[in-house]
């Protein structure tokens, strides 16, 4: 079985806990591992506060005003993608490296906690639209009384 979401989103802070909420009842739903779906939900957190702090600075002549989070649960495997429509990346603005920071730091670990909670990460440019994308994967483990457990 196969669900898949996309949504396009204001850069508000308040969109930050709707797709989080949105990821953890579609995983609760399909009855995936409740550790799983927490470290899905702070990775997707992390990224989606990501967007929306560095994603609005002018990218083709006008301030980017939303950002798209998309997420696929595909047999066990969960993807997901958050990307805006910034200016993305370039040589003289590298996407940034993922690093340990203080446990005080008040801004910088979100890279760093997707890493160390996902088991794939990719941050890079949006092919063809410009813009940032973080896209991060991990494999599911399921409930035993899950409903939509792969087969």
């Amino acid at each position: 079985m196969s669900i898949w979401w996309s949504l396009h989103l204001r850069r508000e802070a308040a969109s930050v806990p709707l797709a989080r909420r949105l990821l953890l009842g579609t995983m609760e739903t399909a009855g995936v591992d409740p550790d799983v779906s927490y470290d899905l939900s702070v990775a997707l957190s992390e990224a989606c506060a990501n967007a929306v702090e560095h994603g609005g600075e002018y990218a083709r002549g006008g301030p980017s005003e939303a950002y798209r989070v998309t997420a696929y649960l595909d047999g066990e495997k969960c993807r997901i993608e958050v990307a805006d429509s910034g200016p993305g990346f370039t040589a003289d603005r590298p996407a940034p490296a993922p690093v340990r920071t203080s446990t005080d730091a008040e801004q910088g670990r979100g890279l760093f906690l997707i890493q160390e909670l996902a088991d794939h990460v990719h941050i890079g440019n949006t092919p063809g639209r410009g813009g940032a994308v973080v896209s991060f994967d991990k494999t599911l483990k399921w409930r035993k009384d899950a409903p939509l457990m792969a087969v």
